[in-house]
């Protein structure tokens, strides 16, 4: 599918990665909003990391931290946040929740819900970092913080992409994220949270390394938002139309057996 025009003008037009080449992708990787706005404030932090740098060590300790805390931060919010039913559950956060992990498990491979919404990413990571670096570093290892953290999003982000793209990675380290995250999608969601860095779910026991380690989960799509729960919390299901997107004909409120009655 070629890309005619920078994807952050696109924004309601669906973008397939499986039907994406990788220079489609690299394209619209380096022209959405979100990614620019992340280079962004990485060039303008490792800048000031630049002009207020005062000690190496503290620098580089802050840059470290930063690579530790970003993919324990990732698999906290992924598993604890993104794939806890909580949020679907109030009309005040239902649409987040539709917006920020819903839609990418229903369809993993629409580019325009893969990507962390800035809103809610730019903040998280900035919270994080900024203020570990100077507890750090001072001034210049929190810009430092900052700015690597900035770095580490776009290649998580990218990475992400890829994990989806219908493209076969010619580096081992590719090939082994994306079937461990593919998996993740498309056969057991309650595990392998990690996007590049699947430490903290050996560590935590969620890690599997090949389907046959866990059985089939009947959730993987909808992440628990089934029809039953669609009765009881219908504000998902409003905003979604009715539709799903589990590889069932039916609507949420008609469940498994085409029975059902539409919520109010």
């Amino acid at each position: 599918m070629a890309v005619s025009a920078p994807f952050s003008f696109l924004k309601n037009r669906k973008h397939n990665l499986d039907r994406m080449t990788l220079g489609d992708l690299v394209y619209s990787f380096f022209t959405y909003y979100a990614v620019l706005a992340y280079i962004t404030v990485g060039i303008v932090s490792l800048v000031y990391a630049v002009k207020w740098f005062e000690s190496p060590v503290r620098t580089l300790l802050s840059m470290a931290a930063a690579s530790v805390v970003f993919p324990l931060g990732w698999f906290l919010v992924h598993k604890h946040i993104l794939h806890s039913r909580f949020l679907y559950k109030s009309p005040l956060t239902a649409a987040t929740w539709k917006r920020i992990h819903f839609d990418h498990h229903q369809d993993p491979n629409d580019l325009r819900v893969l990507f962390g919404a800035l809103a809610n990413v730019l903040p998280t990571v900035g919270g994080v970092m900024a203020p570990m670096g100077y507890l750090i570093g001072g001034k210049a290892g929190m810009a430092a913080a900052l700015g690597w953290g900035m770095v580490i999003t776009c290649f998580y982000e990218f990475c992400h992409c890829i994990q989806h793209l219908n493209y076969t990675p010619k580096l081992g380290f590719l090939k082994d994220i994306k079937r461990l995250h593919l998996s993740h999608h498309f056969h057991n969601e309650q595990g392998n949270y990690g996007i590049t860095n699947y430490f903290w779910d050996r560590l935590f026991g969620t890690y599997y390394a090949k389907a046959a380690d866990l059985p089939k989960s009947p959730t993987v799509f909808n992440l628990g938002y089934t029809a039953e729960e669609a009765q009881r919390y219908p504000w998902v299901d409003r905003l979604s139309h009715g539709t799903r997107g589990d590889g069932h004909p039916k609507r949420f409120w008609q469940g498994k057996d085409g029975q059902g009655t539409q919520p109010e």
